[in-house]
């Protein structure tokens, strides 16, 4: 290794700790969550992606116009459609988010997002950031919402994933610092870890959940991990009739497939990369990521997507019209809800339940011997004028 190297690397490093702390000083001045009762009109963004994204996307936007029909007529919710989102149009510019489609993302408070090509190794695509990781940290979505539950289990999991900090901050912004020396990067700050174990514990209080479950490897990777142990540790202090626990991401894998363990998680508060992995692993639980919906939380924006990915293959097969979109769908519930539309969230699960796993009269395969997407769908609207 040369000193000309050493002296490259470390200006990156520089630079990226620069970037850093002055996104920890920005949380740090951001105001109240937005009230969207407040709102004259609410603004949803319908953006979705590639692959078999835009199919299952404007499903779920179909079936939430539908539900949301005098709120529309009347004026107070309009829906937008944003493209543009494709793996495509970003290799174009070379950027995860095209300047015109985040300026037209910003536009809405509220975000309906379909499933994006994230390029790795061995693909034919530039190297550029994921979509989602781009998108989390531009409009600050800091907490990851993925709720998991199989009754008949006794599953009831909430997992709370740190989404702007750990692993994934600066994940396309590794140094490779010679040919033999690759380096990459974890960030944990005080502002983020307080924040999503905050809105974790409050979750719990006001839903009557009586314990949460604070995942790491602070064992191991003891600077930041520790740091976010410590302090979710120091927020639960603030939540007394609340029992903190903690556990390290390796056991917390292999006691979710404990049948006499996994009942006594309640609420997950983890970074990023860990809430990644063991979300996807939750969700089988309940069917596959396929049925898996999840929320992008923050002050000013929320973004509801899918858990999966875009599955290109479907579509060079022609087999898109087959996708499966009970995960937006699950999305959509998760969106009603945080726009103060409970009633229509609660509607719209039970119906889903109804579909997925009482009645199933129509089954997803994926392939031409199943249901379409378009038939899926008016199959949950049908079900929803009985309730």
């Amino acid at each position: 290794m040369t000193e000309v190297q050493i002296k490259a690397a470390l200006e990156k490093f520089e630079a990226l700790i620069r970037e850093q702390d002055a996104r920890s000083d920005a949380i740090k001045q951001q105001g109240d969550f937005i009230d969207y009762s407040k709102l004259d009109k609410l603004t949803i963004g319908v953006c979705g992606g590639d692959g078999i994204g835009p199919i299952i996307t404007n499903e779920a936007a179909r079936v939430l116009e539908f539900l949301l029909k005098k709120d529309v007529e009347a004026g107070k919710i309009e829906f937008k459609t944003i493209d543009g989102l494709t793996i495509e149009n970003r290799v174009a510019v070379n950027k995860a988010i095209p300047d015109d489609v985040l300026e037209e993302l910003k536009k809405c408070p509220v975000i309906l997002k379909g499933p994006t090509t994230t390029p790795q190794a061995g693909d034919p695509w530039p190297n550029i950031e994921s979509a989602n990781v781009a998108m989390r940290k531009a409009l600050d979505l800091f907490c990851n919402l993925r709720p998991v539950k199989v009754p008949e289990e006794g599953i009831d999991w909430t997992f709370f994933r740190e989404n702007t900090e750990g692993a994934y901050a600066v994940g396309s912004k590794g140094i490779h610092v010679t040919d033999d020396l690759a380096m990459d990067f974890v960030v944990t700050t005080t502002e983020g870890s307080q924040r999503i174990a905050r809105l974790a514990y409050d979750y719990a209080r006001r839903n009557g959940k009586n314990r949460v479950s604070i995942i790491q490897k602070a064992n191991v990777i003891k600077t930041t991990d520790g740091k976010f142990l410590n302090l979710c540790k120091e927020v639960g202090k603030e939540y007394p009739e609340i029992t903190t626990d903690e556990w390290y991401i390796d056991i917390t894998t292999a006691k979710l497939i404990d049948k006499k363990r996994r009942t006594d998680f309640k609420v997950f508060v983890l970074p990023n990369l860990y809430g990644d992995i063991i979300t996807d692993e939750a969700a089988e639980f309940q069917g596959g990521v396929g049925t898996a919906g999840s929320a992008n939380i923050g002050k000013k924006y929320a973004m509801f997507e899918a858990i999966h990915g875009s599955a290109p293959r479907m579509i060079r097969e022609g087999r898109g019209q087959y996708a499966d979109p009970c995960s937006m769908l699950r999305a959509a519930v998760m969106l009603l809800s945080h726009i103060g539309k409970q009633a229509e969230a609660d509607k719209l699960e039970r119906a889903l339940d109804i579909c997925m796993y009482e009645e199933k009269k129509l089954k997803i395969t994926g392939r031409a011997d199943g249901a379409t997407c378009e038939d899926f769908g008016n199959y949950v609207m049908e079900t929803l004028t009985t309730l």
